[in-house]
């Protein structure tokens, strides 16, 4: 495997909640981590910190020798723990109340590879030079789509876009979304939506499949969003699977 990730505050905003990680335990077993603050005041980013420095310590931790359907829980409970640390947190610091975080995670061993989300950070795979979209947002514009009162092209521009209608400390209980992904993939891409509000999935693409080396390939696209605005903070957490038979 090679992998890399960075975060750049973008070009308007004054500081960066976007926390961002790739950690493998001993057993190299993967864990990949994107989280989006928000909240403002330096809260967004205790929010995603939370989640980010919770994820990779637990994985470390109590990741090893899981089947599918363990792992798929180990997810659901780490979610769980990570929303009730948050509202710990705001309940200790008021200043801090309305804060949150979004969250897309994968985990990759030489069995399965398993993504999660909650909120508008995106999950990616690249099957065949092709790249697609694992994830699904939890905004309010794509419920207006799938309920066919938006289409996708009223979408990209509408208003709202960018209104959640879940996020890790602003929905308890929180559910989060679980994809079981092919194994026949050679890529995974982890971003905010710093990225996908800059650069559409076919301009990713490009960029994945130039070629640059790895630490290139990232940095290129957060310099491409940064170009078209950077209006928000941009992560991006990016691996590349060995050719088969290395792994």
């Amino acid at each position: 495997m090679k992998s890399f990730y960075l975060t750049d505050a973008g070009k308007v905003r004054d500081h960066n909640e976007d926390s961002v990680i790739i950690v493998k335990n001993p057993k190299n077993d993967y864990l990949m981590a994107v989280a989006d603050g928000m909240g403002g005041h330096s809260a967004g980013e205790v929010a995603s910190s939370i989640a980010i420095s919770y994820l990779g310590k637990h994985f470390n931790e109590t990741f090893l020798n899981m089947s599918k359907v363990d792992a798929v829980n180990w997810i659901r409970d780490s979610v769980s723990e990570i929303n009730t640390l948050i509202f710990q947190y705001e309940k200790e610091h008021p200043e801090s109340k309305g804060m949150g975080t979004t969250l897309v995670l994968a985990i990759l061993t030489k069995d399965y590879i398993l993504f999660g989300n909650i909120g508008d950070s995106s999950g990616f795979v690249m099957k065949e030079e092709h790249l697609h979209k694992v994830t699904y947002d939890h905004t309010l514009v794509n419920l207006l789509v799938s309920a066919g009162e938006l289409t996708k092209e009223e979408a990209k521009d509408h208003p709202k876009k960018n209104v959640l209608m879940k996020a890790l400390g602003a929905n308890d209980p929180i559910e989060v979304d679980i994809f079981d992904c092919d194994m026949e993939i050679s890529e995974v891409l982890l971003c905010s939506d710093g990225l996908t509000n800059m650069l559409d999935k076919e301009q990713i693409e490009r960029v994945l499949l130039g070629d640059t080396d790895i630490e290139d390939t990232v940095i290129k696209l957060i310099r491409k969003a940064n170009n078209r605005g950077g209006t928000d903070n941009i992560s991006v957490a990016y691996l590349i699977l060995e050719e088969e038979g290395e792994r």
